[in-house]
């Protein structure tokens, strides 16, 4: 165990340097912050001055060094824009995120796993053919017509829901407040749809798949109630594809909640990162996809570890 959490670990660190090389020569090529950050009025000598400070009158090699020595201390760099640590302007705005993608994920979980497994017991039925109907508009409607809609008919035509923002705070967060919870239902379903329509589908196939095995036909052969052999024998081996693409859907809301952050005017990283690409601000822009990197392989640790409760005969060596 110790070994392979080891590897994990050296295999992030390769990620992350490359991650962090890619981006800092995209950046460094991409333009010269200062004509944004100067006034219109700005003299040459300002300019010069302003990179020396910034540290960009230095060659590439130089700069990425200075980068990779400093973060191996914990400093990603200042913003260019706000004036402080990277790593607090992007860890402001994660929360946001974080709290928008969870619950998001949650709605997917809780909903699709359900659906995927009625819709496989009865294939034929009624019910099954709307729930695949469902899912199949859920895949492909994109997020942003979703979105707007949701908005005119529950905040402009009945007035039920707030339009943006994230509401009433307690203890950082507003799922502990009425006034938060009715800011994230919209938000939260908009990001959800296409993550449950996934489930509700990868669900139905691996259960399709798995009632067809013998031990199955020997479940019921037995006489054993259909829900013990639904639920216990065939929906336990039908979940490690669903764990697989439940941990890289959750990394992916979580890095591109993007759209429905700028729909909703949720405070979170979305809205941060287009802002920091457009003002070509380097140090933030690093800070967040290193961010959202070492998410994505924490997230992807957790779901190899998860495998060995899902199925015995999956061990970490």
């Amino acid at each position: 165990m110790l070994i392979y959490i080891t590897k994990r670990l050296l295999y992030a660190v390769g990620i992350l340097i490359i991650i962090s090389f890619l981006v800092f020569a995209i950046m460094y090529k991409a333009g010269d912050p200062t004509e944004l950050l100067l006034p219109p009025d700005a003299t040459q000598q300002d300019a010069i001055a302003l990179k020396q400070y910034l540290g960009l009158d230095q060659p590439f090699h130089v700069q990425y060094l200075r980068f990779i020595t400093h973060a191996v201390h914990g400093d990603i760099g200042r913003s260019f824009i706000y004036g402080q640590s990277a790593l607090q302007v992007v860890f402001e705005r994660l929360p946001a995120t974080l709290e928008l993608a969870s619950v998001a994920m949650l709605i997917s979980i809780l909903m699709g796993i359900p659906l995927g497994v009625a819709a496989a017991v009865r294939p034929q039925s009624f019910p099954s053919q709307g729930i695949m109907f469902f899912s199949l508009l859920g895949i492909s409607i994109p997020v942003f017509w979703t979105g707007m809609v949701l908005v005119l008919v529950f905040s402009v035509i009945l007035g039920v829901l707030p339009s943006s923002g994230r509401g009433a705070l307690f203890w950082h967060t507003s799922l502990l407040t009425a006034d938060g919870i009715l800011h994230i239902i919209m938000p939260a379903v908009t990001l959800a749809l296409f993550q449950l329509a996934l489930i509700i589908r990868l669900t139905r196939t691996g259960m399709l798949e798995v009632l067809m095995e013998d031990y199955i036909k020997l479940a019921r052969a037995k006489g054993l109630p259909r829900r013990v052999v639904v639920f216990v024998h065939a929906l336990k081996n039908t979940l490690i594809p669903v764990i697989t693409i439940i941990g890289i859907q959750f990394g992916q809301l979580i890095a591109f909640a993007i759209v429905t952050e700028t729909i909703f005017a949720w405070p979170g990283t979305g809205k941060l990162i287009i802002d920091s690409i457009q003002n070509l601000d380097r140090p933030v822009v690093v800070a967040y996809l290193l961010v959202v990197a070492t998410i994505f392989v924490f997230i992807n640790f957790i779901v190899d570890i998860l495998y060995t409760f899902v199925d015995p005969r999956i061990r970490v060596k």
